[in-house]
């Protein structure tokens, strides 16, 4: 369940280290906008010069407000000479003598020497993207711009409006994984998905389509089942763990789910965990497989207003299984989604304890 910072989504490890302005510098303590990392080594090396001046060259992009620099140095004459300078706001420069945060991000060979890479992360601090600093060198700082122009735009502050307690966590699945996921349901189609309540003191799935109409498919295929497990460990359980303190270290079935307009597609206002033989769940990931390609089906939270959420595709809405929550019906289309529970080791053993409530 570990992450690494080796694949776009995962979050980027922290670390404190010196520089020009700070003797203790909290890396974490940047999030907020987006960050290029570049690991260039010694000022010195003639590719570090070409990305530097590059950077200089296009110094009005880093204002700290919507994107900053961070370039770390692993070579001692760097701070000796004055061979860079940070300038604020936007361009900072990391003196990371010891390689220890070089070793933290993989760019430290065997041999001691520094494998040159950029890395670009999002308001979370997840990995965006990575881009080696190879030859054509000339060719480095204009792709990383063309990519910093893609990225949307930040909002602006504003005041809060009520809002539910959730988590929206965009590239936890990337698109031809999500693909994939659609792929093996329409091969197989999906069975009627009912719900689960107590009935002389068992717990037992029912079907009402007034309440409840979805199909599922259960993933039978081990690779892809593994897939989507450490996709979910390392990108969307770390980000669970510091919004909530709740480390999840289990999860609970691994289906795609279709709600389809011409079914009426919907789920009415529910709970995860009332039940015996549901009351182990702790949190739900709502993941969506092919946003903008229906109409409606939105995730709303009655005890919150009238908001409605979504999220990008391969995205996660992630909330409390005791909330209220319901699926606002697909008017046109088909919704695809990935719909598992996270638990821990404790959620575990009451899970263990409720087995003899289930209707088997």
């Amino acid at each position: 369940m570990r992450a690494t910072a080796f694949s776009i989504g995962g979050p980027a490890p922290w670390f404190y280290c010196r520089t020009q302005q700070r003797e203790r510098f909290c890396f974490d303590t940047i999030a907020g906008r987006y960050v290029v990392l570049s690991f260039f080594g010694s000022a010195a090396d003639p590719a570090s010069i070409k990305v530097l001046e590059g950077v200089r060259a296009h110094r009005q992009r880093f204002n700290d407000d919507h994107v900053c620099f961070l370039g770390v140095s692993v070579d001692p004459e760097d701070e000796k000479l004055k061979r860079v300078e940070s300038s604020i706001p936007g361009v900072h420069f990391i003196w990371d003598f010891d390689r220890s945060v070089s070793k933290l991000y993989g760019t430290l060979q065997l041999d001691g020497s520094i494998r040159q890479m950029t890395y670009v992360l999002d308001p979370a601090l997840r990995v965006l993207a990575i881009v080696p600093i190879e030859t054509p060198v000339d060719n480095h700082i204009p792709s990383l711009m063309r990519y910093l122009d893609r990225l949307p735009a930040l909002a602006p502050q504003h005041i809060a409006t009520p809002h539910a307690p959730v988590l929206v966590i965009p590239r936890i699945f990337e698109p031809s994984l999500c693909k994939t996921l659609i792929s093996y349901y329409d091969e197989r189609g999906g069975e009627e998905s009912g719900f689960m309540v107590e009935q002389s003191g068992k717990t037992v799935q029912i079907t009402d389509h007034s309440h409840k109409r979805r199909r599922d498919c259960f993933i039978e295929d081990k690779a892809l089942s593994k897939a989507c497990s450490l996709r979910i460990a390392n990108r969307l359980v770390p980000e669970l763990h510091k919004a909530f303190q709740f480390y999840a270290t289990r999860m609970e079935r691994y289906l795609v789910a279709c709600y389809n307009s011409e079914e009426g597609g919907h789920f009415r206002p529910h709970r995860d965990n009332t039940t015996k033989g549901t009351a182990h769940r702790r949190f739900a990931v709502s993941l969506f497989l092919n946003s903008g390609e229906y109409e409606g089906g939105f995730l709303h939270f009655p005890e919150f207003g009238k908001v409605l959420y979504s999220a990008p595709t391969g995205g996660a809405v992630v909330f409390s299984c005791s909330l209220l929550h319901e699926a606002t019906p697909v008017t046109q289309g088909r919704r695809y989604m990935f719909l598992p529970f996270l638990y821990d080791d404790a959620a575990r053993a009451i899970r263990e304890e409720n087995r003899p409530f289930l209707d088997s």
